[in-house]
């Protein structure tokens, strides 16, 4: 996974500045009809998912009352853990999006919504909506690419330390959500620089606590308090379905852009960067993932993470409908549309974060194809912006 610009074969290279204009505009396109034609049918699919998901955890919250029997556990722990995932994927990260915004229900609205996570939505929407989406993949801006614990692209300098990164990784998808709410406070980083005594960071820092004994207390205490007898086996159950819901959510956000075929880019390469040009990074710095309308679901329709970086705050159930036009469009641009079943793709990820714990291979490179103190290797595209002009 080296950076885009230092590839000896850019898969871009063949591409004019004219073209990717020309692509973002059949792109604007695609989006200019769905904004034209979302309404009704849209509101109705979102309330339903939100009835659905409500139904399923106070159904499934009840029978934990009485998992003390076996039968009840797995079926109070399943329904549960679906539960969650749905509530955190095909509902709050999509309403937090501004997906469902056009409804102007303060119920269902970016501004409102509150999920069940221990990150607060009003963070989670800086360090993901606006970072993540805007620097997508790009080195040094982009911070979900390695999370700020990870050596991701073999252009990043390595560090014994970097061994270790496996369990980390591991130890990340098993307490997703609160790496996720140490990520959007930039836990690392404010300490590294001695910002943690900023009254600014300690603000934010105490929103995240509160929000951590918010939901420890739902799930980990009156819960397990109102099952009585079954009050361990209720504490196992919600700690189970919380685990299944942080595996599946680490799972299926490493697919969108640590496989195999995802492009990276370097800092300078978004410097007077065009809509074409920015549209063209989403295309290439994400992957989807095929399956069925019910995994669609389940991933919060993130398994077309190619639409979803391309139009994040259209409603998720259309990115199923507008994939065959990206697709169309990528194949008419020569680009390639990275995508592939879930056990590929998770397979594909985790072998990158493996092989990326040592160190380069050496490099078989001609020397005059090899970056240059750090730098981009002499005889390549040296930035995404103006590609083939």
């Amino acid at each position: 996974m080296t950076v885009i610009q230092k590839k000896a074969d850019n898969p871009i290279a063949h591409l004019t500045a004219e073209d990717i204009e020309s692509l973002g505009k059949e792109l604007d396109a695609i989006r200019d009809e769905v904004i034209a034609s979302r309404g009704e049918s849209d509101a109705a699919y979102i309330r339903k998912v939100i009835k659905t998901q409500r139904t399923l955890e106070i159904s499934s919250r009840a029978v934990l009352l009485f998992s003390l029997f076996p039968p009840a556990w797995l079926v109070g722990t399943a329904g549960l853990s679906v539960a969650k995932i749905l509530e955190n994927m095909e509902i709050g990260h999509n309403i937090l999006h501004g997906q469902y915004d056009f409804m102007r229900d303060p119920k269902i609205h970016s501004t409102t919504w509150e999920w069940d996570h221990v990150s607060p939505a009003d963070q989670w929407k800086h360090s993901h909506n606006q970072l993540h989406h805007t620097y997508t993949n790009v080195l040094g801006k982009d911070n979900d690419l390695g999370y700020g614990i990870m050596r991701v692209d073999e252009d990043q300098k390595w560090h014994p330390m970097h061994l270790g990164q496996p369990l980390w990784n591991f130890l990340n998808a098993c307490f997703f959500e609160y790496g996720i709410a140490a990520y959007d406070l930039e836990l690392g980083r404010n300490l590294q620089k001695g910002r943690h005594r900023s009254p600014e960071f300690r603000a934010r820092a105490r929103a995240v606590g509160r929000k951590i004994r918010k939901q420890v207390l739902k799930d980990y205490v009156v819960h397990p308090l109102l099952s009585g007898p079954s009050f361990l086996s209720t504490l196992a159950a919600t700690f189970t379905a919380n685990l299944i819901r942080n595996v599946w959510s680490h799972s299926v956000i490493m697919c969108g852009h640590f496989p195999n075929g995802v492009e990276t880019f370097e800092k300078k390469s978004i410097e007077g960067e065009t809509k074409g040009e920015w549209y063209l990074r989403q295309m290439l710095g994400s992957a989807n993932i095929s399956g069925s309308r019910l995994m669609h679901i389940m991933t919060g329709n993130l398994s077309f993470q190619i639409e979803h970086h391309l139009f994040p705050d259209l409603p998720s159930k259309r990115y199923q409908e507008i994939a065959p036009k990206v697709r169309d469009l990528f194949d008419r641009y020569g680009l390639t549309y990275t995508t592939g079943p879930l056990p590929k793709q998770v397979a594909s990820a985790w072998w990158k974060v493996i092989r990326l714990s040592l160190p380069n291979r050496r490099d078989a490179r001609p020397a005059q194809d090899r970056p240059v103190d750090g730098g981009p290797a002499q005889s390549r595209v040296p930035a995404l912006a103006g590609t083939g002009a």
